[in-house]
């Protein structure tokens, strides 16, 4: 089962609506039947055991690197921007809508 991994702003303007969009994105990837991966649901662990934004960038790429695909969703975000560099480097295809990806994944997988 493919994994596909969110990604897109976390602290640039609205938090929680960032974390609600994410999940939104997460939402339709499960209902087409496919594993997502969605760090901006760290935002509770955050709230709870504070780190420094390097050990969360850690953690995401760690877990990308794991993904099948990963989706950048709209926004200004230089992790997000990062984490579609480490894709690249990774060969993980990008896709720049949830539509996109699940077009894709069903027309060539």
């Amino acid at each position: 089962m493919k994994r596909i991994y969110i990604a897109g702003p976390y602290s640039s303007g609205d938090t929680i609506q960032n974390v609600r969009t994410a999940v939104l994105a997460g939402d339709k990837v499960a209902k087409a039947g496919y594993y997502p991966f969605i760090p901006h649901l760290t935002h509770f662990w955050h709230f709870i055991c504070p780190h420094e934004y390097e050990f969360w960038l850690d953690q995401d790429i760690a877990w990308l690197l794991t993904c099948d695909y990963l989706i950048r969703l709209p926004g200004e975000s230089s992790g997000a921007d990062k984490e579609v560099i480490a894709a690249f480097r990774a060969g993980i295809p990008t896709f720049f809508s949830v539509e996109a990806c699940l077009d894709w994944i069903t027309r060539y997988e």
